[in-house]
């Protein structure tokens, strides 16, 4: 992929304004090994789009890193100026000039600092988050009843085949009476993934593994991914249900296409009402939704709770906010309407390798009696 040349203008633009607010207030050489820096970070942002995987995984990794890098010099940056001004308007020229030198130091110590932090936390095996959900008129057999959620993996370039078998380790320790994938699992093609996501064949659960499209799956070739995850020994939902007799007891799971679905294949338009359809009607209802902007056409199908990604829970501050402009939901357990929503912050990670305050997951549902 080639930048077009406006954004690259603009990179350029933006790497001159961060060193001419940044670095003014030191001595030549500060000025020269900074701008040489900016420099090497203004080569390196476009690589990460264009470096084959043959390259090794570092010459992969250093590019993603490098844009997280550049977000956080870039809005560290933004706000040391407005409390340049504020300084300005509230301080003494001597403090104020203490504080142009003192809040520029500042910038530079803590982008490195929340990079690393982000990154450790972006590449670490998910925590378990465990959430404990209400359900009026819940059969007392399906009481406890546990659903281990993964979400949004995205393995592709910097996300590989150990990443993907620790996931499947953890989940597998849960012993879970059933596992739920809420889409996004690759970025890539079959046959450049394939040995990556291999291993959840080993996922482990009383009731099987239950998968829905992501919007990346339509943008990787999603019938070849539907064939391979079906090899893999997940039951993919397409607009449908299954029943599970649980000691007894009927609980039926359905799942939903990507909500962008129609845009690739008109055929395969989501439809939380399609996918209800035929299930028994005492039975507590559980929807598989990859975006969590189904769920108002899911709670007016009946359903009694969703599970969803997508929105990686912002990923790092500060585009956490943005994601609140498309999706009514960005990260843990909402009520909406006679429905609970529940939306995973992510097990994986999109593009840059960081995920400062915002961890990833791997989610284990209790069913309760409300």
């Amino acid at each position: 992929m080639k930048f077009p040349r406006p954004v690259v203008l603009l990179l350029a633009l933006l790497h001159i304004y961060i060193g001419s607010r940044l670095l003014l207030p030191f001595d030549v050489v500060v000025q020269l090994v900074g701008g040489a820096l900016l420099a090497v970070c203004f080569w390196l942002l476009p690589k990460g789009f264009r470096i084959r995987d043959d390259r090794g995984a570092w010459a992969l990794m250093l590019p993603w890193l490098t844009m997280g890098f550049f977000s956080y010099l870039l809005v560290l940056t933004l706000l040391r100026d407005v409390s340049l001004i504020a300084s300005a308007l509230g301080l003494s020229p001597e403090a104020h000039e203490s504080w142009f030198r003192i809040s520029a130091i500042g910038v530079m110590a803590l982008t490195p600092a929340i990079t690393l932090v982000g990154f450790f936390m972006a590449r670490r095996v998910a925590p378990v988050v465990n959430v404990k959900v209400p359900l009026a008129g819940l059969p007392k057999e399906l009481e406890g009843f546990t659903i281990a959620q993964i979400s949004d993996i995205h393995a592709g370039q910097t996300i590989k085949r150990n990443f993907v078998a620790a996931i499947v380790d953890r989940v597998n320790r849960l012993q879970a009476d059933m596992v739920a994938i809420t889409g996004d699992v690759v970025d890539g093609s079959v046959p450049d993934l394939a040995h990556d996501i291999e291993p959840l064949a080993r996922l482990e659960s009383r009731h099987g593994t239950y998968f829905v499209t992501g919007n990346h799956e339509y943008y990787s070739g999603v019938h070849a991914w539907i064939r391979e995850l079906e090899r893999l020994g997940a039951r993919v939902l397409m607009n449908e249900h299954v029943v599970l007799d649980h000691d007894g007891a009927a609980l039926t799971v359905a799942g939903v296409t990507d909500w962008s679905a129609h845009h690739f294949d008109p055929s395969q338009k989501s439809d939380p009402r399609a996918a209800a359809k035929g299930a028994p009607r005492h039975a507590p209802k559980v929807l598989l939704a990859h975006q969590p902007r189904s769920a108002p056409f899911a709670e007016a199908a009946g359903y009694q709770l969703q599970l969803s990604g997508h929105t990686h829970g912002g990923q790092f501050w500060p585009w956490n906010f943005l994601v609140r402009l498309q999706q009514p939901f960005i990260a843990g357990l909402h009520r909406l309407g006679r429905m609970w929503v529940y939306t995973s912050r992510g097990t994986g990670y999109w593009g840059p390798p960081m995920r400062f305050g915002i961890p990833s997951e791997i989610t284990l549902i209790h069913l309760v009696r409300e």
